[in-house]
């Protein structure tokens, strides 16, 4: 018998900053993963969501699991978006004033394959929509496919994002730096843009 679908809520204002909390904590859970590494630090996390909490236009995706939240997905104007995604377009002569800058998507792996990645994509698009702008953009971490530490059978999500209708733009990048799982300090590592216009 199949799972049911997972209830897709969108979130803003004060509700969007009291989901911040269980947001942290999936990216550290998430994100630790492959091909992220990412080793969650709370200072951070707290400073970086705080940026999501001040955009006006902001707003989180939430699938939930009866009254658990198993997965969140953000979304706000580029214009109000962290100044590496801002500068990207900047260097590239590229206008993002009409863009929603998708952020983390992250769910829980005994969650996947019930919907969810649909349904965050068309709710943000949405909200995209609602705010007046006619493009969405997101960008992800490049790994070498050679990299020994890739799992076995690993499959990207570079499928997924194309049937939804987004490509890649290998001319626009933007550099986070992040501490990867055991490590003692940050590296840099470049993050590719993914573009759907018009949504």
């Amino acid at each position: 018998m199949s799972s049911p679908p997972l209830r897709i809520e969108t979130l803003g204002g004060a509700a969007l900053a009291a989901a911040l909390p269980g947001l942290a904590r999936l990216r550290g859970t998430v994100f630790a993963e492959w091909p992220y590494l990412y080793q969650s630090d709370p200072n951070f996390e707290s400073g970086y969501l705080a940026t999501l909490a001040a955009s006006p236009g902001a707003a989180i995706v939430v699938a939930f699991d009866g009254a658990t939240p198993v997965g969140m997905a953000t979304c706000q104007p580029l214009a109000e978006a962290h100044a590496p995604v801002q500068a990207a377009f900047r260097r590239r002569g590229v206008d993002g004033a009409g863009f929603c800058y998708f952020g983390e998507s992250v769910l829980l792996p005994a969650y996947r394959g019930r919907g969810a990645g649909v349904g965050f994509f068309a709710a943000r698009e949405a909200h995209a929509r609602s705010l007046g702008l006619h493009a969405a953009a997101f960008c992800a971490v490049v790994r070498n496919a050679n990299d020994p530490r890739r799992p076995a059978g690993h499959q990207p999500l570079d499928g997924f994002w194309r049937r939804r209708g987004y490509l890649p733009r290998p001319d626009l990048s933007c550099v986070f730096s992040w501490k990867e799982v055991g490590d003692d300090r940050e590296t840099p590592h470049s993050l590719g843009f993914w573009l759907k216009d018009p949504l």
